[in-house]
């Protein structure tokens, strides 16, 4: 995997995912739009927020309570503070759905992916067109439960997708932004 990139296999505990599912499923989550598309999976930001069209970082809605404990886990296990993640971000991917590869938005420095309900192929290659030769790509299965960190060289010089995903998945994702 790419310098940068970490995976934490059973981060959360079978009663800490349960939790955190039974929030998402009071959330008021929309379909995901970017550049005129919406893609097959649904979002709820909280925290900052990024707008592709406008491509700015606006203030957003609220961190609801029962994403906070899971956050503060997160930034302890970094070394972290709680406040250091500008952006929490939801996720539900019904079967079929995947991401498309692409880097997370300009502002935002480490990403942290916590997978929930279900397994998915999380897969990395190079951003560099000229590097993206054939066993360039990495994948992985990310595992309900875990979590995965991309910073440094995995986040800036790589890029990410996942494959479709065979049933229901959520996913909740961190992130700090670059210091000024």
């Amino acid at each position: 995997m790419p310098q940068g990139f970490r995976y934490l296999p059973d981060f959360l505990s079978v009663e800490e995912e349960a939790d955190l599912l039974r929030g998402v499923e009071g959330l008021d989550l929309h379909p995901f739009l970017f550049q005129g598309y919406t893609a097959k999976r649904l979002v709820a930001s909280f925290g900052r927020d990024w707008h592709f069209d406008t491509r700015t970082l606006a203030p957003g809605r609220p961190v609801p309570p029962f994403l906070e404990p899971v956050a503060e886990k997160v930034a302890a296990h970094l070394g972290l503070r709680r406040e250091d993640f500008a952006e929490l971000l939801v996720t539900a991917y019904p079967p079929g759905a995947v991401i498309n590869w692409h880097r997370d938005a300009p502002p935002f420095a480490l990403i942290a992916g916590l997978s929930l309900g279900s397994d998915c192929t999380f897969r990395l290659r190079p951003q560099e067109k000229k590097l993206q030769t054939r066993g360039a790509t990495r994948s992985l299965v990310v595992a309900r439960r875990s979590l995965y960190i991309m910073e440094g060289a995995a986040r800036s010089d790589w890029q990410h997708s996942t494959a479709p995903v065979a049933a229901w998945r959520w996913s909740v994702t961190l992130r700090t932004l670059y210091a000024k």
